[in-house]
């Protein structure tokens, strides 16, 4: 009978599941029928520094578009410029895209600086609205300064070939946009336009769709003239795990993970056995390293906040106070500086990817707080005597204990309110609840006898180390 059920209970689940797979499917084949009916357009909105996040939530945009059927895909732009790599992933993308691609500046305010311009430039259509600016797309070091001669030439070089090739693919100026790299030129929307540089000023969304209904755009198979009188429009948000991935890739965030990660690490090397220090050290390491993929750094700043902690654990073994705890602090704070901004690949103008000094000062005060106050609390603990019995070794001498677990011949006894290991002379035996008699104390060893009564005079005593 239990069988059938069970076998019930399954067919039920399973109808259950293909109702709902059925379901799920026909609504999505539905949805995107009526999406492309309905000529969706999707907007995804780019803001802050071009980096490896900003290119993976564009190429999850347009592969949205594509998979969804919509009738084109507007990517709202306000950057200061960020990384070349990812610059070049995000122009790939779009120019690979078979949904018609819209790069709008905007709103008023925004820019599309140096990285911004090989983005709006790489777009089938490149609008801007009004007071914005778009250019000063010249490479710079990873940390923000001024490249070496040579290596500023040759940057120069292969970043101006870049944006050609952009111009040439969507037939606009190819010398205004080069002037942006090699002479870090910039251009106001009204300027833009008349250059040749972008397509159009619209005021808003509203504007700029009604500007591009019956238009051509190109994409990367043919034209497509598209149909945007009456849209529905969808906001295509960051995900969760994007958003994330933005909040550790700040460089404050990786290195704030990476201290604690290692001090937590250093807790469970100095009080081992309590598990929960180290789990959670390891968690935040493993995030500081994801932070570190979407940062262009330098091993050399990992390897200093790694001798940091050696530093730290060191300090607490050796004699002395204080020498390799300070060089720790010193070693954390360099790692610190020298983790972002001084190795890697040219990038285009942006905010500089540093550790906040003020960071670098709050971490590396409050690591030399933790360590120098938990190394003292370690030294001291060390200096204290092991543990003796409130009474006097003198006073438990003739004293009667009370057997709590059987002496065959080890056990347990309790005596003026504490236990110890018991053992009678070989060859004796005790049950629980039994007396034996006290006759000495070496150190922590008892020294104990059955009572004359029961075990008579002249026993060997036996020896009892405290539990």
């Amino acid at each position: 009978m239990g069988t059938r059920r069970r076998r019930s209970y399954w067919r039920i689940l399973a109808i259950c599941l293909i109702g709902i797979a059925a379901a799920s499917f026909a609504l999505s084949i539905g949805g995107r029928d009526g999406r492309a009916q309905g000529r969706e357009v999707i907007v995804a909105e780019v803001e802050g520094d071009i980096d490896r996040v900003s290119a993976r939530f564009i190429e999850r945009a347009l592969e949205s578009a594509d998979r969804d059927g919509a009738e084109l895909i507007v990517i709202r732009l306000d950057t200061p410029g960020g990384l070349l790599d990812s610059t070049r992933a995000i122009v790939r993308d779009i120019l690979d895209s078979r949904v018609p691609v819209v790069v709008y500046v905007a709103p008023s305010g925004a820019r599309a600086a140096s990285a911004g311009t090989f983005i709006a430039a790489a777009a089938g259509v490149a609008a801007m609205a009004p007071a914005t600016n778009i250019g000063a797309a010249s490479p710079v070091g990873p940390g923000g300064e001024d490249l070496p001669k040579t290596l500023s030439s040759k940057a120069k070089e292969d970043a101006a070939a870049l944006i050609r090739s952009i111009a040439l693919s969507r037939k606009r100026n190819a010398e205004a946009l080069e002037a942006t790299v090699l002479e870090a030129k910039a251009y106001s929307a009204e300027e833009a336009v008349e250059k040749g540089v972008v397509d159009l000023i619209a005021g808003d969304l509203r504007d700029l769709l009604a500007q591009l209904n019956g238009r051509s755009i190109p994409t990367v198979n043919r034209d497509v003239v598209v149909d945007t009188e009456s849209p529905s429009v969808r906001d295509l948000k960051p995900s969760f795990l994007e958003r994330a991935l933005g909040f550790l890739g700040n460089p404050n965030v990786a290195f704030l993970f990476f201290a604690a990660g290692g001090l937590l690490i250093l807790i469970e090397l100095w009080t081992p056995g309590t598990f929960g220090p180290a789990i959670a050290g390891i968690i935040l390491l493993l995030l500081g390293f994801a932070g570190l993929a979407f940062l262009p750094f330098s091993w050399a700043g990992v390897a200093l906040i790694v001798l940091a902690m050696a530093l730290f654990f060191v300090e607490s073994q050796v004699p002395g106070f204080g020498l390799f705890g300070i060089a720790g602090i010193v070693s954390l704070i360099l790692g610190g500086v020298f983790l972002f901004g001084f190795f890697g690949t040219p990038s285009l103008p942006a905010p500089t990817v540093r550790v906040s000094p003020w960071t670098l000062v709050g971490v590396g005060a409050a690591a030399g707080v933790v360590v120098l106050w938990f190394v003292r609390e370690l030294r001291t603990a060390r200096k204290l005597p092991a543990y003796q019995s409130p009474h006097s070794a003198a006073s438990l001498i003739g004293k009667t204990a009370l057997v709590s677990r059987a002496l065959e011949p080890q056990g347990e006894v309790s005596v003026a309110g504490e236990f110890w290991t018991a053992r009678l002379p070989r060859g004796a035996t005790a049950p629980a609840g039994a007396d034996v008699v006290v006759k000495g104390v070496d150190g922590l060893v008892l020294m104990v006898e059955l009572p004359p009564a029961e075990g008579g005079q002249g026993q060997t005593v036996a020896e009892a180390g405290r539990r």
